[in-house]
């Protein structure tokens, strides 16, 4: 099977996942899109997000997808990230009922708690999908959807560009980052006992290159996907 290593165009140096998270946090704000991520949940028509009373969120970083979902009426959410960095600017934003330094494949929060589980733009970080499906399934609830946003591994293919940012000395340092194709995310899903119910894609179009005119060579190449996941 291929793995970002047979694809990595860049070869930045390569930094763990909270200590890159860390260091990225002053600037992640100035970088990340709404196009990557949240775009891509307006899209879906599954979950019906205001009727969940309580999500976690898987990877919150700075808050941005708690803040969407509490403008979306969710009642109660709880954050989860590896990054003490990104948990203060999340703590900042104040869009989370919790915030919790941990693993999002061993939060150590309660089982079947939550009406949604939800992660974005973290699983290209996870040598294996399994675990993190697999804790989705714990933490939710009988009629619990599990929404996840990924990079889309065509893109990933493509550019060979790994999750980076630039620290404060002006290094360009990678993220640890994984390839996960489409069919990877299937299996983990129907292993750990979820049915897949729909599928979003992004691609790159007018908005990214308005933002990003060099990346012309990519127009119409798949960005990000999203995916829902429900309780048979």
């Amino acid at each position: 099977m291929p793995t970002f290593a047979d694809f990595d165009s860049r070869n930045y140096r390569t930094v763990d996942v909270a200590t890159g998270y860390d260091g990225w946090a002053p600037t992640y704000e100035q970088t990340v899109m709404d196009e990557m991520d949240l775009a891509l949940l307006d899209r879906l028509r599954r979950p019906e997000w205001g009727r969940l009373r309580r999500a976690v969120d898987l990877g919150c970083g700075t808050g941005r997808t708690g803040a969407w979902l509490r403008g979306k009426g969710v009642e109660r959410i709880d954050g989860v990230d590896l990054s003490a960095g990104m948990l203060a600017r999340a703590r900042e934003r104040g869009a989370h009922d919790s915030l919790t330094l941990a693993d999002v494949r061993d939060t150590g929060l309660p089982g079947g708690a939550y009406d949604l589980v939800i992660c974005s733009l973290i699983d290209e970080h996870l040598p294996e999908l399994g675990p993190l499906f697999e804790e989705a399934r714990r933490l939710a609830a009988p009629t619990a959807a599990f929404v996840a946003v990924s990079y889309h591994p065509q893109f990933i293919m493509v550019t060979g560009m790994p999750t980076h940012y630039t620290d404060a000395t002006g290094e360009s340092l990678a993220i640890s980052t994984h390839l996960h194709l489409f069919s990877d995310r299937v299996n983990a899903g129907v292993a750990a006992g979820w049915r897949l119910v729909e599928a979003a894609e992004a691609v790159v179009d007018d908005a990214w290159l308005a933002a990003k005119p060099r990346w012309a060579r990519l127009r119409g190449h798949p960005f990000t996907m999203a995916l829902t996941w429900t309780r048979p």
